[in-house]
């Protein structure tokens, strides 16, 4: 009985021995796992005699506490260590396939700045802005009667040389028919001629006087082709009345005085000038009639001058009277 006791304890012994080798090697394998997780025994590996102390025999079920050889996962630290696919650096973070974020991975075909920055015809500014047909706007380019001559004697640096020309000094009906008095009557259009070259013109309005009331006003009154005409002020005008109504004035309105000559000279300069230029082909004969005024607008029309049908300084200075 007492050996059966003593067998018992020493049996006894000998559990409680294997156990605590058990639970140091345990904590020895936690130990091991801890340090070098990723140097694990593979899944299921049993570890090295472990649960088997050193010549225990195998009592029949006694020195195997439930489940106190094999601890449910607890001897595996090499699962413990593995967080969710730790184990594994290549496949959990391919830098690569993540960076690719919705096409950026292909950056030659998310932005291609050669065809985005051609917006519209932009990339061709030879076509998409030809300023030598924008800026040609109509009719700006030529002035009416362009297909003449416009080259003016001013631009060209030529002074017209003032002649002392003869004249018929008499009327001619046929070619220049006698204007109408009209009391206060003004140039038509005249309103519309800005600049101080044509305030003559603007002010203008016919005036009925007899020759005493013109010779006390004006000190300088002439006779030219059978009408009389007084100096005021750098121009020429008829001066109506002088002569009871028999006066004759091929035209109405103010005639600029240029180089001090009398108004049917002047007049006659400018015919000759426009018969150089190709404007006028009809007789210089010092009358301002309606072939010399269609003449003298076609040359200012031509030259970009506002289109009096008179003898205006600026069409002078354009022809080179000046």
């Amino acid at each position: 009985m007492r050996i059966f006791l003593v067998l018992i304890c020493s049996l006894a012994l000998a559990c409680v021995a294997g156990a605590q080798q058990e639970e140091k090697g345990k904590k020895k394998e936690q130990k091991k796992g801890a340090q070098a997780g990723q140097v694990s025994p593979q899944p299921g590996a049993k570890p090295t005699g472990a649960g088997k102390p050193t010549g225990a025999g195998k009592p029949t079920g006694a020195g195997k506490p439930t489940g106190a050889g094999k601890p449910t996962g607890v001897g595996q630290p090499a699962e413990v260590g593995k967080a969710a696919g730790k184990g594994k650096p290549a496949e959990a973070g391919k830098p690569a396939e993540v960076g690719k974020a919705a096409g950026k991975g292909k950056p030659a075909e998310a932005g291609k700045p050669a065809e985005v920055g051609k917006a519209a015809g932009k990339g061709k500014p030879t076509e998409a802005g030809k300023p030598t047909e924008v800026g040609k706007a109509p009719g700006k380019g030529k002035p009416a009667g362009a297909g003449k001559p416009v080259t003016t004697a001013a631009a060209a640096g030529k002074k017209y040389q003032a002649k002392q020309l003869t004249l018929p000094n008499k009327p001619k009906p046929e070619v220049a028919p006698a204007v109408t008095f009209q009391q206060n009557k003004r140039i038509e259009g005249a309103q519309n001629w800005s600049g101080p070259q044509y305030t003559a013109f603007r002010n203008y309005q016919s005036e009925w006087h007899d020759q005493g009331w013109w010779r006390q006003h004006y000190n300088r009154v002439v006779l030219i082709s059978g009408g009389w005409y007084f100096w005021n002020a750098g121009f020429w005008y008829p001066a109506w009345g002088y002569d009871s109504g028999n006066a004759y004035y091929p035209y109405d309105g103010p005639i600029y005085g240029y180089n001090n000559m009398p108004p049917d000279q002047v007049i006659a300069n400018v015919q000759t000038a426009l018969q150089e230029q190709g404007y006028y082909q009809g007789e210089v004969d010092g009358l301002l009639g309606p072939q010399t005024r269609a003449a003298i607008t076609d040359y200012q029309r031509a030259n970009g001058l506002a289109e009096t049908a008179a003898i205006d300084q600026p069409t002078l200075e354009s022809l080179g009277m000046s």
